[in-house]
């Protein structure tokens, strides 16, 4: 419990920032329903209820979030997220935090569709069902008036108006809270994508499963409209409490799956020194780091491997690959974390004193800077995204549904997981990168389709808990 409490307390420093963040929001889907086992549209209709799947599942969330303090719980009215608030609260032992039933957590709006067979909606309504799934902020629905008449409904931007809504009523009033936040996979969805600047057409490109686990971080002040890279999402649908490593795949899933690891600790990231692209080795911790990523891993099926050819990731990518010996690791030059030029080798303390102006402008507008006599974000964003593209065209080719283990670097991660979201490089601030920390990238409907958020920063393997413990170092 101290260690803990020393965790939390340390941790409301912003990553590799001194900026506080006051709100810290854990935020859950609810648990299986019976519409979720019959593969029904759900939206607004509160008729579904948990299965016994759904109820032990909230009862494993409540057991993994016992050691965290809320301050708050907020819920959706619909029977099967109230159902999954109430048994996570149940095994919160020794608090009763008030809870909130809101409407702004309802689910999605599919007026036409509730209570029909997804199957059935694609048959009757293929038009709607190909906007839902390519382009979701241009289905519409006609709505019936009560004078009869009809008007145009957009459900995908009024979920959003609805996400940004709650936000914009919740966060002010819990300045160095944390609370809990139990909903619906299309609400958590768009409250994510409003919380870190993506658009309705961005709804489909982040996944929730069943009693998913995400954290998010907000600064003091924050509202929908502050500037991009402001909210931090420390991690993203874990599902490891439930006995499930890694998300399941979507229904029907055809393409491959990347799995991003940032490597394992050094020495400088635990001094918090910028190291870039000095070839600083990993420090014991970092090798342990590593072995408990391959020990999370060992059972998955890995058919390609690639690493930053320094000496962090080339390392930690060899010990993952332990367990694995049939995968060869190739290396992508491409992927050679920032060069701070002459940052690097400096503590934060040594840079503020030469350019506190500057450390300032990277600390809120990275994408402005320029490094002295190294890089900015959009060089390091044009050659990691080339090596990407040129890894996707390798597995593309091989024909099969490869998974693929990437390892590489902090600010490399976040220029992936930036561009495959479709957010630019202001946004370099939003996602944690933990060291040994996996994420989980699909191309749910191949390589040359848009793909999708499966989960963000994993560190349950590390540390156990929820929340990413590693070293906040520098660069």
């Amino acid at each position: 419990m101290l260690l803990l409490l020393f965790y939390q307390l340390s941790n409301l420093s912003f990553h590799r920032r001194k900026r506080p963040l006051t709100t810290r929001v854990i935020l859950v889907r609810h648990g299986q329903s019976s519409y979720n086992v019959e593969r029904r549209v759900q939206g607004h209709l509160d008729e579904s209820t948990l299965t016994e799947v759904g109820q032990e599942s909230a009862r494993q969330v409540g057991a993994a979030l016992k050691e965290i303090t809320f301050d708050g719980v907020y819920s959706s009215p619909l029977r099967r997220a109230r159902d999954t608030a109430d048994l996570i609260l149940a095994g919160l032992v020794g608090q009763t935090p008030p809870l909130h039933v809101t409407d702004n957590l309802k689910e999605i709006n599919l007026v036409n569709w509730e209570g029909v067979l997804f199957k059935d909606v694609e048959a009757q309504d293929p038009e709607g069902f190909r906007h839902w799934q390519e382009s979701p902020h241009e289905l519409k629905m006609q709505v019936a008036r009560p004078d009869g008449t009809t008007f145009d409904f957009f459900p995908v931007p009024a979920l959003y108006d609805q996400a940004r809504q709650f936000w914009r009523e919740t966060i002010p009033n819990h300045p160095g809270q944390t609370l809990l936040v139990v909903a619906h996979s299309g609400i958590n969805r768009a409250l994510i994508g409003a919380a870190i600047g993506l658009t309705p057409a961005d709804y489909q490109a982040i996944h929730q499963s069943n009693c998913g686990i995400s954290v998010l971080n907000f600064p003091d002040g924050w509202t929908p409209e502050s500037a991009p890279g402001t909210v931090q999402v420390e991690s993203s649908n874990l599902t490891s409490h439930m006995d499930e490593p890694l998300p399941k795949p979507r229904h029907n899933h055809k393409g491959p799956r990347f799995l991003l690891v940032r490597h394992g600790e050094t020495d400088w990231n635990r001094q918090k020194r910028f190291q870039g692209q000095i070839d600083v080795p990993l420090n014991d911790n970092g090798r342990n780091q590593a072995r408990q990523a391959a020990e999370f891993l060992k059972d998955v099926k890995l058919d390609f491997a690639f690493s930053s050819p320094m000496l962090r990731p080339k390392e930690t990518a060899e010990i993952i690959l332990e367990p694995h010996p049939q995968v060869q690791l190739g290396l992508c030059e491409e992927f050679c974390e920032i060069s701070h030029g002459l940052w690097e080798g400096k503590l934060e303390e040594e840079i503020k004193e030469v350019y506190p102006d500057l450390l300032v402008q990277w600390q809120k507008q990275p994408a402005t800077v320029q490094m002295p006599e190294g890089e900015n974000l959009q060089q390091v964003w044009d050659r990691t995204i080339a090596g990407w593209q040129k890894i996707l065209k390798t597995v593309s080719e091989s024909g099969t549904q490869a998974t693929v283990l990437v390892v590489a670097h902090d600010a490399v991660n976040k220029a992936i997981l930036c561009y495959m979201l479709g957010l630019g490089a202001e946004n370099f601030w939003n996602f944690r990168q933990g060291n040994g920390a996996v994420s989980v990238i699909d191309y749910p409907n191949g390589p040359d389709q848009r793909p999708v958020l499966q989960a963000l920063n994993i560190t349950t393997h590390l540390a156990g808990g929820v929340l990413d413990k590693t070293a906040a170092g520098a660069l």
